[in-house]
């Protein structure tokens, strides 16, 4: 038998982060990939990893989102070597509004994506994609917050509504902050397999792919958001009562508001108006039943609150972007 050579050559991501970039969306990612080399080192030590490689305007020292300092090995545009894989991580606004206008690192990004063999963002990093022309004319995504923001501002980019990550060709994109580790995960299993990536999972306490997508967290979110505001009692309720067919005009009345004033309250308090909110909580039991169980469509549909399966299947083309079957026989 012969003997496999030693693979002494690991692959080479660069994380090209600036200031004020979101620390977990850079350190989230870099933990993944650091778990595989250690992964690696006890059961395959002849095979190389990933060398990770953190980038910035300049080498030295600069400042994340909560204040923390990191340090960087070298500016973006003096990277000696050619990366396998650019990591572009995401940040608040004022931060990305000043890495957009950045004409250096978005030049740099231009340049160096159509030759990088993987491009990936994390949270709002896609805008710096999109900003570089990488993302035209293919499917990304962002953090659910700013979903219709990427999709006014860079109307050539084809936006996801409910994806924890995507993956067009060489471009990866994914949702809010903890989902550049999804993805990171994603790439490697890519990369090392599927056992490889069961390891890692397994070690960080994370999910091999997590249920569900993103629209379920927006909707979660929201209704943490309002808690001790005028409408926390009602979104409790409607959290145990999803499943069941609810008009805006019974939840006002629950609310002991006409509903003109619950609807005005609600968009106040929940960022939405009260016909989506129930919407996308119909939509988040579908997407549940559609993973998890072989239910027929109309049975899943009236399950999760519908009038039908084709109230269902406009839900899911207005927020999702694809049927109820399409999603079914992706996921």
């Amino acid at each position: 038998m012969k003997k496999r050579a030693i693979k002494d050559v690991a692959r080479t991501v660069a994380v090209a982060a600036y200031e004020g970039a979101e620390l977990l969306d850079v350190t989230g990612p870099i933990e993944v990939f650091n778990m595989l080399n250690r992964c690696l080192s006890e059961t395959a030590p002849e095979q190389r990893g990933y060398w990770i490689v953190l980038l910035a305007e300049k080498s030295g020292p600069f400042t994340t989102c909560p204040g923390v300092r990191i340090v960087a090995d070298h500016a973006w545009d003096e990277f000696p070597e050619t990366a396998d894989t650019i990591l572009v991580p995401g940040s608040p606004d004022a931060a990305l509004e000043v890495a957009l206008k950045n004409r250096r690192l978005v030049e740099w990004l231009a340049q160096v994506g159509p030759r990088t063999r993987r491009l990936v963002s994390v949270c709002t990093g896609a805008f710096l994609l999109a900003e570089a022309g990488l993302l035209n004319g293919r499917r990304a995504t962002t953090h659910w917050l700013d979903l219709e923001r990427l999709r006014r501002e860079y109307p050539e980019v084809e936006v996801e509504n409910d994806a924890i990550y995507t993956r067009d060709g060489s471009v990866a994109t994914s949702a809010g902050v903890t989902a550049g580790m999804d993805l990171a995960l994603a790439l490697v299993e890519e990369d090392f397999g599927r056992k490889m990536a069961l390891a890692v999972a397994r070690r960080l306490v994370m999910f091999l792919k997590r249920p569900g997508g993103q629209a379920q967290f927006s909707t979660q979110l929201r209704a943490q958001m309002v808690e001790g505001g005028q409408l926390a009692p009602l979104l409790s309720w409607l959290k145990e009562n999803r499943c069941g067919r609810v008009t805006v005009e019974e939840l006002a009345d629950r609310a002991a508001m006409s509903p003109r004033n619950f609807a005005r309250v609600f968009v106040r308090e929940t960022g939405t108006t009260p016909a989506r909110y129930l919407d996308q909580l119909k939509l988040e039991r579908s997407i549940a039943l559609l993973e998890e169980s072989t239910l027929p469509l109309e049975r899943v549909a009236r399950d999760s609150g519908f009038t039908g399966a084709e109230q269902m299947r406009r839900t899911f083309i207005r927020e999702v972007g694809v049927t109820p079957i399409a999603y079914r026989t992706r996921f």
